[in-house]
């Protein structure tokens, strides 16, 4: 009898075990279906506010302005599920764009200027990481202190002024497309017959696929995940934590590098003062698409789908004729909205 009774207790704490599995699960389901709804319903009401919602221009115009918010929203999705957080990512993304942008002004051919551009961006996030994991910095604070550093060397190194005068090939990433069909019409000026699928647009696709993998089928991706569930059982367990949160940050702010290029390419121009807030906008995405604050939780599809609804919400605002103060209080309650909901959940047994 005395043997039995572990072996009860034991099955017993397994199956508590993968019911509370179970129950996350649920709620993880609910709330990316609750967000997929969210966005079925603003797509919905943006059509019938406005005729030209749904046009091929706009389409496109919301398919671009998504991908900035989808790369950084993947990057805070990596960093949010260890426990922690990146508020750096808009001034890296600027000091990474306007580095690349110095770097072509300078004579440097651009697929390299661009590469330095990611380095710069990777090396922030480094930095980030150190201090969170060798320091034993809070991230909050660790970031938001990299958020002001990396803000202040784009606007020193440029003198606070956009760097312009970079050429066509500079412009080709952000502005080009895949499978795009054009000719030279009569009047002797491009005809475009098929507008192809944005390279911006391409690279998004790509990363969802690369890192929604990551996450879900590699052991890198279970670490992830177990170092935010509990980083001392993972440390137990034989999980390199520290190693595994500065991988986050390091990928984190190589995402900052690449929207940062990716922006500047489509504006052809070195803008410092680029990125403000949009660590905001990458955080809502996480967390409307079902990434826990508290760690542990998150997908790369939920992040897509958070990614649209910000996106979407801007556009249709914008189409609207909402003005732009009211738009930043709309996304702020939004926020506050999703985090609340957020914590309501895991307060849940």
């Amino acid at each position: 009898m005395r043997r039995g009774v572990p072996m009860l207790e034991m099955t017993s704490d397994r199956s508590q075990a993968d019911e509370r599995a179970a129950r996350q699960r649920r709620r993880d389901l609910i709330q990316k279906f609750a967000a997929l709804g969210s966005l079925v319903v603003l797509v919905f009401a943006f059509s019938v506010s406005s005729a030209a919602f749904f046009s091929v221009d706009n389409l496109m115009t919301v398919g671009l302005q998504v991908t900035s918010i989808a790369y950084l929203g993947v990057a805070a999705t990596c960093v949010i599920i260890t426990g922690g957080i990146d508020l750096s990512v808009g001034s890296v993304l600027a000091l990474a764009g306007v580095s690349s942008a110095l770097l072509v002004k300078a004579g440097v051919p651009v697929p390299a200027a661009m590469a330095a551009g990611i380095l710069v961006g990777a090396l922030c996030g480094f930095v980030n990481g150190m201090c969170v994991t060798r320091m034993g910095l809070p991230p909050f604070i660790a970031t938001l202190g990299m958020m002001l550093v990396a803000r202040g060397i784009a606007l020193q190194i440029t003198g606070a002024r956009p760097v312009s005068d970079l050429g066509d090939a500079f412009g080709a990433l952000g502005n080009g497309a895949l499978l795009r069909i054009s000719r030279i019409g009569a009047d002797g000026f491009p005809d475009t017959t098929f507008p192809g699928i944005p390279y911006p647009v391409v690279i998004m696709v790509v990363l969802f696929v690369v890192v929604s993998v990551l996450l879900s089928r590699t052991s890198l991706g279970r670490h992830i995940h177990a170092v935010g569930s509990n980083a001392e059982a993972a440390r137990l367990s034989g999980v390199n934590v520290q190693g595994v949160k500065l991988f986050t940050y390091v990928l984190s702010g190589a995402l900052a590098g690449v929207t940062g290029c990716v922006l500047m390419s489509r504006l052809v121009t070195g803008q410092p003062n680029e990125g403000v807030m949009y660590e905001l906008d990458a955080i809502a995405s996480s967390v409307i698409g079902g990434t826990s604050l508290m760690g542990g939780v998150g997908t790369i599809s939920g992040t897509a789908i958070g990614a649209f609804v910000i996106g979407v919400l801007r556009n249709g605002l914008n189409m609207n004729g909402v003005s732009s103060f009211i738009q930043q209080i709309i996304i702020g309650v939004v926020i506050l909205g999703t985090v609340w909901i957020d914590q309501l959940r895991n307060r849940r047994p």
